[in-house]
């Protein structure tokens, strides 16, 4: 029996490179998954996935980690994208979520579901960094995969583009955080406005600096989420900024939330397909 060739792809051979020799292969359509929000202690975390299409139409100029693009440069990307690519899909989990069931289980929860969502049904998915199981499709973990992948890269740029307009629109409803500048990550400003105003509804109560100036320090990480917050709360941290857009309503933060695991963005999913034991948990692909 012979032993089919060996795929090799140059370590030079660019953003490209590992898409067009899976194409080689016979997998035409090549997903990438990919995150934003990990790290960040506010706001929701982010999954995408994307197809790119072959050949020239696939190639976006500026695409790279979105991380090493400007602000501007994201968004011209973003549109580009969404313009080009045979499917996109955004999931999006709010902080109530990852509190409630892990940062990790959430994380692998939005990206199959961002990957089940794709209308052109993917025969192969690269994600950045670990793998996802549970797919009905192989797959590979591309250590710095939207470095790497195109369509990782362009994966991650929907979810950071998406998630950045999110924490921008945060920013309105809870003013003094500073959300539209660090986007709900751990920077000097951040928690310095922390430890003056207590956390918002928004704040992910499970990480152990917002938990620190709730005062739920000495909780399980799942358990630090206040059921409800009053004016009159026991809770050593929280100030009257932590109340929601209505200043005269006191933050309702539901224990276990009873919806889906995030929302499907950017196009209509094609058929369900069997993606893992967390699709049925959350009641089924849309």
């Amino acid at each position: 029996m012979l032993t089919p060739p060996r795929t090799v792809v140059r370590r030079d051979g660019g953003l490209y490179a590992l898409e067009r020799a899976l194409q080689r292969r016979g997998f035409r359509h090549v997903a990438g998954a990919d995150e934003a929000g990990r790290g960040a202690c506010a706001g929701p975390l982010v999954a995408a996935a994307a197809v790119l299409p072959e050949g020239r139409r696939g190639e976006i100029d500026e695409l790279a980690d979105s991380k090493l693009l400007t602000p501007a440069a994201r968004e011209r990307v973003y549109d580009e994208v969404v313009a080009r690519a045979l499917a996109y899909a955004v999931v999006v989990i709010p902080a109530e979520e990852v509190d409630a069931r892990g940062l990790h289980v959430c994380n692998l929860a939005a990206m199959r579901r961002a990957l089940a969502s794709l209308r052109t049904r993917p025969e192969y998915v690269l994600t950045d960094g670990f793998g996802v199981d549970g797919l009905d499709v192989p797959g590979l973990a591309v250590w710095k995969g939207d470095r790497v992948a195109a369509c990782v890269a362009a994966a991650s740029v929907l979810a950071k583009v998406t998630r950045d307009r999110i924490m921008v629109e945060l920013d309105g409803r809870f003013p003094g955080y500073g959300f539209a500048e660090h986007k709900g990550y751990v920077t000097s400003e951040h928690s310095a406005a922390l430890r003056a105003l207590g956390p918002c509804r928004e704040h992910r109560f499970s990480y152990v600096n917002v938990a620190a100036v709730s005062g739920r320090d000495g909780r399980p990480p799942r358990a630090r989420r206040p059921a409800a917050t009053t004016p009159d709360a026991t809770l050593p941290g929280l100030a009257p900024r932590a109340f929601s857009e209505r200043s005269d309503e006191p933050i309702e933060r539901p224990g276990a939330p009873g919806g889906t695991v995030g929302v499907a963005l950017g196009e209509q999913p094609r058929p369900p397909v069997s993606v893992g034991e967390d699709v049925v948990m959350e009641g089924g692909v849309r």
